[in-house]
């Protein structure tokens, strides 16, 4: 029933008039290069070439560290060292090897992101590091797999209902009636001239947060009605 709500929410965000003009707004589809961009969030996908390239795609970079940066959050510093130089980028870069980075979260196996994955295991190393919230902690991992891996944060979470997994309830909904929505989203990208390097993911995420942010940030926000 949860993947049915989502899937139900997605579309209702999608089929809204403004929902291309708010992809355009925050991607900045309509400037030029070299200017600063609206939303810093515009660029976390985009920063030195991208966190899944392919000489890099399994270490975490001081790039990677930049990058979740402009999505308003920051790795502590001494998680940060050691993602760079400890035995945490040992462990960590062991899972990311084990993730793949050219598979869609539409087109992978339950398994790929379910309890004891790989994925799941390096969500919990992660988690595990003194001051890396949830946040945080899924947003760079979104850096290294933006295929596969949702960045997902507080209002997001307010949109969607608070699911008991966001991994697996989103990848039913987008894997749906012969992945539909993941189809959906990616026309939406295209109609919106954000560019094809933009995951259908964070596509998703785009649409969700810029529906929402405006009252979450509000404090009398009591949330979206499940």
């Amino acid at each position: 029933m949860a993947s049915v709500a989502l899937t139900d929410r997605l579309r209702a965000l999608l089929s809204v008039a403004d929902a291309t003009t708010r992809l355009g707004c925050y991607f900045g589809a309509d400037k030029f290069e070299g200017v600063t961009p609206t939303f810093t969030g515009s660029r976390f996908e985009h920063l030195d070439g991208g966190g899944d390239r392919a000489d890099i795609a399994d270490v975490v970079t001081a790039a990677d560290l930049i990058a979740v940066q402009m999505l308003s959050v920051q790795v502590p510093p001494l998680v940060a060292l050691a993602l760079l130089e400890g035995g945490l980028a040992t462990e960590l870069s062991a899972l990311l090897r084990q993730i793949p980075a050219d598979t869609d979260m539409a087109n992978a196996e339950p398994a790929l992101l379910g309890p004891g994955s790989p994925a799941d295991r390096a969500w919990h190393l992660l988690k595990g590091q003194k001051g890396l919230g949830w946040v945080t902690t899924n947003k760079l991992l979104a850096r290294k797999r933006p295929r596969l891996l949702p960045v997902y944060d507080h209002v997001v979470r307010c949109v969607v209902g608070h699911p008991r997994s966001f991994w697996l309830s989103l990848h039913e909904a987008l894997a749906a009636d012969g992945n539909a929505l993941h189809e959906e989203l990616l026309s939406l990208r295209d109609a919106a001239g954000v560019p094809a390097t933009v995951s259908a993911l964070r596509i998703c995420d785009v649409v969700l947060w810029m529906s929402h942010v405006a009252d979450h940030t509000r404090k009398s926000c009591g949330g979206v009605p499940d």
